[in-house]
């Protein structure tokens, strides 16, 4: 395994990461953004009133996003294992 192998793993990896987490974490900050306007508008200052419209707006895109997570971490893991194999040879 030369180096270069390994920072492109590496890369493919932090890359993976990032596309497979964007969704829900614009989707969670979306949400906290629409309910700090909120309480702004309204002056209502509760700190517990965020987490419950929070989580139900996360599990709803998780259940939205997820086919699509699932099978890019399955062509990733399988172009992974396939480069692998390739590059211990």
């Amino acid at each position: 395994m030369t180096p270069e192998f390994a920072i492109d793993i590496g890369q493919k990896v932090i890359e993976t990461v990032l596309l497979i987490s964007a969704p829900i974490l614009l989707v969670s900050l979306v949400a906290g953004l629409m309910i700090s306007l909120l309480q702004a508008v309204t002056s209502i200052n509760e700190a517990t009133l965020t987490f419950l419209p929070k989580i139900i707006v996360v599990a709803i895109a998780l259940v939205l996003f997820m086919p699509w997570m699932l099978s890019t971490l399955i062509s990733f893991t399988t172009q992974m294992l396939t480069d692998f194999s390739i590059g211990l040879q």
